[in-house]
């Protein structure tokens, strides 16, 4: 017989339909009596193999309640079989409940000790020793109540439980499974561990004596049908932790059966005189008696399995549900023969389906665990097929701990099974190297890895340096046909843990770059990108932009391993790099890249090692060479940055690099000056205005990494500027490499007056220099060629900032050099932002799936160019006022520059937070301004006060330090709208501007909300006090949200808005003038339909406390609410989800009567009036259950820009 036929057949009989009650399993013993005796009975094994038999209450052989009102709704608990009860006081005599659980509480006691201790007082009496288990159990939930031996004694489990239930006054959610903190960090490590070390402790014993552990079980099966959370997790844990070691018990049964019942064939199978005397006697009632445990361990597995697992698996709770699956994937993987059917696995296929990621994560594990192990594979079949479709799409789950351990999965399923995964199948899982989330990426990795040696696996096999090579060669195929293939850095380091060591073999691939290798053209430009990354990789070790590598600190081991392959690099690259650069010197594409290389060198080793120095000149020969050769951008950049590296002083051969670029420098100056008086006079033709601007952008790239001033250049480029603008010819390439140029020069300049003590003649020129400069930059920020007057812009920026007050702050003796832009460059410069910057006509020209690119490298210059303008007003070099032209396109352009317009704000109110404030005020004043000046819709106005509502976010939460602020700003608006107009204009046009100001209203303390009430008194004629306006933010102030003032005012629009006069049209010239239409202007303030601001409390609201409080001792997944668990898996079963709907808004005519007046001048009234209306305005609605990562329908790449965070810190430090 097999070791687990006994198991397999009753749980393939099981029944998992859901219907009729909720669980439908009914489990009974004999009913405990008692009996009085005079000492304790020594424990009899007395065999009843039916009594923990699983049978429904009609056909139930055992006797139960004739009065059928005493059973329980659900389920029968079970009765302990008749046995002598002695009487022994719990406190008195052995271990305690309460000893016992604070030695699993501290987690510092030996189980062991505490197990045995227990053992010995259950001896003594095992009524006493259940008593004691039983309460500790219920310690372990968080109850405060006792089971007394009374209440054991004469009542039923359900009635027990019934009373712990009432008598579960806990004080908060929590219990000791989830409790946080470092007080019960080890509690469920050490209950489990009690459980695991007592049923082991009694597997030869007490396990068979048909008392303990089947009232164990009874109890532990009607705690984990209780409708409080805190018995059925600890319950369920507990139940499924005995099953686990009840398995393991039951595999050891059957292997010692099958071993007795192989001596008895052998001794029976010897003839009588051959044979021990007795001996076949003896084997036949040790395998009776091995038979009859093996049935007792049967029936109390399969109890536990369909009294708590078939019902718990889908309980409510994910904590739950995690916790069957787990202990459901140790019995699947312990004992295969009894639980590895269709009958089990499916409890696994359905659950990785589970709306929540941590049961997902323990079903996923589990099934690791099986395909591990090659002789399950066949078994695995008929769920593999079925359930392969589902693991390919959890690829793309949202959890992304989910995600890395389905992909282990699919890695067992391609080694382990015969059909492993097809092609397509794969290619699920290979786009995710290039994902941002560096686990995911790792393990996708292994897989891409192990995929391309299997196909190289399957070819003839070669020599270690070909099988390289043949593995360079499908990877590069790899990286072409893959869909992002542009970002080898994530490829390289999705591989590098796996592939490091041959990604760092430089041998093979510069050896298929060298030598005629077969490669394409294409290829070569894959092998070396991947090459450069590689490189990079072992010198920096750190992932690339996107992927974070968490809080991982490199030890010394680590960067002694940087170190050594930063050597090996620069001993097997220095002779080979200038033959690379030989051979690719005319693909710009390569070029770049491997120009790269020497800044991951040891670059001391050129003066170190002799022999290596003409390899230097080599280098430099061949970078001079690119530079006359090249005009691509990306290329003259990459030598710049190489050339500041090779120049740098604390190398010895710097004198010789700046020796090589100065005549380079000289070179292209010649060029230069050869062309120079014809473009100045306008006669030089095509060929030289081509030739002067090659050698004009070449000396820009050089004079980003090399002092230009020496050779003087900034009279020729500003001569050469002014005729250009004078003539009105403008070449893009000349002009803006000539731009470049003589800022250029200006910043060295004041880089060198800083380092060194100029002569007061040449601080005057520099300045002169310097205003020349910028008015001939504030001309061409007016021109209609893109580059030149972007370029302008940038320069202007810069520079401005360079010559500031706070730059020259430390430095006296250069602050004659300090210069301000007159007011006319402000003026230019704000223009530019409007029209350049906060305008979107470029963005409507560029339709077209094929721009996408330039849309984004469109959008990227225009954060540069609005992030440098905002380093002029937080640096002083612009007025705090300047940034209304920025501040007051926060709404609209939040998406494209909301960082930068938040980090300014937040700067600005460093500064001066008053005059920040006034900003913000004066910002929305200007917006209010406009609406009137112009014939606009009352949608504006609904605009305005959205960003107004933004805004007042942005004053933080600490109202105490913005109270000044904020009281200012109120001022400031307020003044405004009652302001004399200009003449022409009607009066009181400006008043509407209260309903903007109101939004702000709700960030002022009750002192301040005072004191603005009576300023607007004072500033308020008396006939305006009744327009619906003024009244909106007086009521603002008063405490009360502008929309339920609206209403308010809806109920007396008729009385008073003929009160109101009507605001006409600003003049724009004396002749003309137009009114607007004063019907919405007088009762805007009634009819809006603008939402009010959202706002969020954080005062807890006291009827949300008393439903806590009175929800506390029941759950919703036996029919009553879960406080915590709710908003995981609420308001129905798991295979259910529940989705938020909004309620529409009533209207003004459904809207109840006005809100008690008591503590409205409250602001924390106010704060929980608008959360309870905004609480009341959702509601469930149960839909058709899908899964969380179905909805995750593509994978995220990484992102080749910076995060904002060090976007900003780049920006504005």
């Amino acid at each position: 017989m097999a070791s687990g036929d006994y198991l397999s057949d009753s749980v393939e009989e099981f029944d998992f339909s859901d219907s009729g009650s909720d669980y439908a399993a009914t489990l009974k013993v004999s009913k405990r009596r008692k009996q009085a005796v005079t000492g304790p009975q020594p424990p009899k094994r007395s065999r009843h193999k039916a009594a923990l038999r699983v049978s429904s209450p009609s056909s139930s052989p055992i006797p139960t309640s004739p009065d059928p009102s005493q059973q329980p709704s659900q389920r029968t608990s079970w009765h302990a079989s008749p046995r002598p009860v002695t009487r022994v006081n719990e406190d008195s005599r052995g271990i305690s409940a309460e000893n016992i659980y604070d030695a699993v509480r501290s987690g510092k006691s030996a189980m062991v000790t505490v197990v045995d201790e227990w053992l010995d007082s259950y001896k003594q009496s095992r009524e006493a020793g259940l008593l004691v288990l039983i309460n500790f159990i219920v310690q372990s939930c968080g109850c405060k109540g006792v089971v007394s031996r009374e209440m054991l004694d004469s009542m039923q489990n359900a009635e027990i439980i019934g009373t712990l239930t009432t008598e579960f006054n806990e004080d908060s959610v929590n219990y000791p499974l989830c409790t946080p903190g470092p007080q019960l960090k080890h509690f469920k490590a050490g209950l489990c561990e009690f459980f695991r070390v007592l049923v082991r402790s009694c597997r030869n014993s007490l396990i068979y004596d048909e008392y303990l552990f089947p009232s164990l079980l009874a109890m532990l099966t009607g705690l984990s049908d209780s409708q409080v959370r805190a018995f059925r997790h600890t319950s369920t844990l507990i139940a499924m932790k005995l099953m686990t070691v009840l398995v393991e018990v039951a595999v050891i049964v059957s292997v010692q059966l099958q071993t007795t019942q192989r001596q008895y064939d052998l001794e029976n199978g010897r003839g009588a005189h051959d044979r021990a005397p007795g001996r076949l006697e003896e084997l036949e009632a040790t395998i009776s008696e091995m038979q009859e445990n093996r049935e007792e361990l049967s029936s109390m597995m399969n109890s536990t399995f369909r009294g708590v697992f078939v019902h718990r698996y889908r309980d409510l709770l994910p904590e739950i549900r995690a916790t069957c699956i787990e202990e459901l994937g140790m019995w699947l993987k312990t004992d295969p023969e009894a639980f590895l059917n269709d009958g089990c696995l499916k409890y696994l296929g359905w659950t990785l389906h589970d709306k929540q990621s941590p049961v997902r994560l323990q079903c996923v594990r589990a099934l690791q665990g099986l395909y591990q192990e090659k002789e399950f594979i066949g078994r695995l079949e008929l769920f593999t097929s079925r359930f392969k479709d589902r693991m390919l799409t959890m690829v793309l789950d949202k959890d992304s701990e989910v995600a890395v351990e389905v992909v282990n999965l699919l890695l067992l399923l391609l080694q382990q099974t015969e059909e492993g995964l097809q092609e397509e199948e794969c290619g699920h899982i290979y786009p995710l190297v290039y994902a941002s989330n560096r686990a995911l990426a790792s393990v996708a990795g292994v897989f891409l890895f192990n995929k391309l040696k299997a196909v190289l696996a399957s070819d003839t096999q070669e020599s270690d340096k070909s099988e390289n090579a043949a593995l360079f060669r499908i990877l590069i195929s790899f990286a072409i046909q893959s869909e992002f293939h542009e970002h080898g850095a994530y490829l390289v380091d999705s591989l590098w843990g796996v592939a490091g060591s041959e990604l760092r073999d430089w041998e093979t691939m510069t050896t298929l770059l060298l030598h005629e290798a077969g490669l394409m053209y294409e290829e070569e430009g894959t092998l070396v990108e991947l090459m450069m990354c590689a490189i990079r990789q072992a010198v920096e070790a750190t992932p690339p932009v996107g992927r974070t590598r968490g809080k991982k600190i490199v030890g010394m081991k680590d960067k002694k391993l940087q170190e050594q392959d930063r050597r090996r690099i620069t001993t097997h690259f220095i002779p080979l790099l200038p033959q690379l650069l030989a051979k690719y010197s005319a693909d710009a594409g390569k070029v770049s890249v491997l120009l790269k290389a020497p800044l991951y060198f040891s670059l001391e080793m050129y003066s170190s090692t002799p022999r290596l120095e003409k390899h230097l000149d080599l280098l430099l020969a061949q970078v001079c060479g690119i530079i006359e050769k090249h005009t691509d951008v990306t290329v003259l950049e990459a030598c710049a940055k190489l050339v500041t590296t090779l120049c740098a002083d604390c190398y010895t051969f710097s004198s010789r690099t700046n020796l090589a670029f100065s005549q380079l420098m000289d070179g292209l100056t010649e060029c230069l000056n050869a062309d120079l008086s014809d473009l100045v006079q306008g006669t030089a033709d095509e060929d030289h205005v081509y030739s002067a601007a090659t050698a004009l952008k070449r000396i820009a790239a050089l004079s980003s990494a090399k002092d230009p001033t020496s050779w003087k250049l900034f009279d020729s480029c500003l001569e050469l500027l002014k005729s250009r603008m004078e003539s009105r010819e403008f070449d893009n390439e000349l002009m803006v490499s000539a731009l470049k140029c003589a800022a250029f020069y200006l910043m060295w300049a004041k880089v060198n007056a800083v380092n060194s003590t100029p002569a007061e003649g040449e601080l005057k020129r520099l300045r002169k220099e310097m205003r020349s400069f910028c008015k001939l930059c504030e001309t061409c920020l007016s021109l209609s060629q893109t580059e030149i007057r972007d370029q302008a812009f940038e320069l202007l920026c810069d520079l401005l900032l360079l010559y500031s007050t706070s730059a020259a702050r430390f430095e006296p003796d250069i602050q004659t050099l300090v210069h301000l832009p007159s007011d006319s460059l402000r003026s230019e410069m704000a223009s530019f932002l409007l029209d350049y910057v906060f305008s979107d006509t470029e963005d409507a020209e560029l339709d077209g799936e094929d721009e996408e690119a330039l849309k984004i490298t469109l959008l990227q210059r225009k954060r540069n160019q609005l992030a440098g303008y905002c380093k002029l007003v937080i640096y002083g070099v612009l007025d705090l006022t300047a940034a209304t032209n920025v501040f007051k396109h926060y709404n609209k352009f939040f998406k494209d520059f909301g960082d930068i317009i938040k980090e300014t704000m937040s700067k600005s109110k460093v500064i001066n937070p008053v005059q920040s404030a006034k900003t913000v005020c004066l910002s929305l004043q200007q917006l209010f301004s406009e609406m009137l000046t112009e014939d606009h819709s009352r949608q504006d106005l609904g605009e305005i006060r959205d960003l107004a509502k933004r805004l007042a976010m942005s004053f933080g939460i600490d109202l105490n330090r913005a109270r000044k602020p904020l009281v200012a700003l109120h001022t400031e608006g307020v003044r405004f709208a009652f302001r004399d107009p200009p003449e022409g204009e009607e009066q009181q046009s400006n008043v509407v501007f209260l309903e903007i100001l109101s939004e702000f209203s709700f960030k002022l303390l009750r002192q301040d909300r005072t004191v603005l009430a009576a300023f607007l008194k004072s500033e308020c004629p008396g006939a305006a006090l009744s327009w619906p306006s003024v009244r909106l933010y007086q009521r603002s102030l008063d405490g009360r949200s502008s929309a339920k003032a609206r209403q308010r005012e809806e109920r007396s629009d008729a009385v008073s808005s003929h009160d109101t006069p009507v605001a006409k049209r600003k003049r724009i010239t004396p002749q003309v003038a137009s009114t607007v239409r004063g019907s919405w202007l007088d009762s805007i303030s009634i009819h809006s339909n603008l939402p009010t601001p959202a706002l969020t409390s954080t005062v807890q609201r006291h009827p949300a406390k008393q439903l806590a409080s009175s929800a506390t001792v029941s759950d919703i997944g036996s029919g009553l609410i879960d406080p915590e668990s709710e908003d995981e898996f609420a308001l129905g079963s798991n295979m259910r989800k529940v989705k938020p709907v909004r309620r529409a808004q009533l209207s003004s005519s459904q809207t109840g009567p006005p809100l008690d007046q008591q503590d409205l001048n409250s602001p924390l009234t106010l704060l929980s009036l608008i959360e309870d209306d905004s609480a009341e305005e959702k509601e469930p609605e149960i839909e058709d259950y899908e899964s969380d990562s179905d909805r995750e329908s593509t994978y995220t790449l990484p992102s080749t820009r910076h995060a904002s965070t060090s976007i900003l810190d780049e920006l504005f430090d």
